[in-house]
């Protein structure tokens, strides 16, 4: 179980969260071609991001719960660690499974592989469209224009990336909002003290990947007051 740490920052501001639906709702929805939404949920899992790892592994949940009769939501895990390390599961239509794949990984020391994510979504999308691609992580440490480019290509596909950035490092900061504007994506920023705020958050990108605009407005009105007052807004 995680202590709470009173060294924590302050969690996002409501305005960056709203800044980052706001972003959302007007996000061109594709849908997959198989009738079911498909999202890639990508992990950054080297040893910075142990202390929030537990949390992070139950708030997906309401990435299932917030697709309830839009047609059901496929998740991918896929996650880097250590030396080289990175994986994906197949393609989960079950909360519980998913749960178990993220409970089963734990982190280990060593850079990020963001360019490897990137490119296996790019893969992915080629054999069958994949609606978003959400990312979590809290560091950057590769060529950014590398990595640009490949979100750029993810962009012309039509994968949005929506980048949830866990503490405040600039240089992660600055190359996330890049790989959300490249792609027509969305970049927000969260802590271990915003726990709820992201769950409604990934609810919100899985009604999306779901059901398009109208999932969104009828998931706002469902969920916390931090997405309905975005949602109902949404002309």
């Amino acid at each position: 179980m995680v202590r709470d740490n009173k060294n924590i920052k302050p969690r996002a501001s409501s305005s960056e969260v709203s800044n980052f639906l706001d972003k959302l709702a007007l996000v061109p929805q594709v849908k997959s071609s198989s009738g079911t939404g498909r999202l890639m949920f990508a992990m950054d899992a080297t040893a910075s991001r142990e202390p929030t790892w537990d949390r992070a592994c139950h708030t997906q949940g309401e990435m299932f719960k917030a697709t309830d009769g839009l047609g059901g939501l496929s998740v991918q895990l896929v996650f880097f660690r250590g030396f080289g390390e990175c994986k994906n599961s197949s393609w989960l239509s079950a909360s519980s499974e998913l749960v178990r794949r993220m409970t089963s990984v734990y982190c280990r020391g060593g850079r990020t592989q963001i360019g490897k994510v990137f490119n296996h979504a790019i893969r992915e999308t080629k054999v069958l469209k994949v609606n978003a691609l959400v990312y979590v992580g809290d560091a950057m440490e590769e060529d950014v224009d590398e990595l640009c480019h490949s979100a750029g290509e993810l962009g012309v596909l039509g994968v949005p990336i929506f980048a949830f950035q866990e503490g405040d490092d600039i240089v992660a900061t600055k190359a996330f909002k890049q790989f959300a504007s490249l792609t027509g994506g969305a970049h927000c920023r969260f802590d271990g003290g915003s726990a709820n705020q992201l769950r409604e958050l990934l609810g919100a990108v899985a009604a999306f990947a779901a059901g398009g605009l109208t999932a969104l407005k009828d998931y706002g009105n469902d969920a916390g007051q931090v997405v309905a007052q975005i949602t109902s807004q949404v002309k």
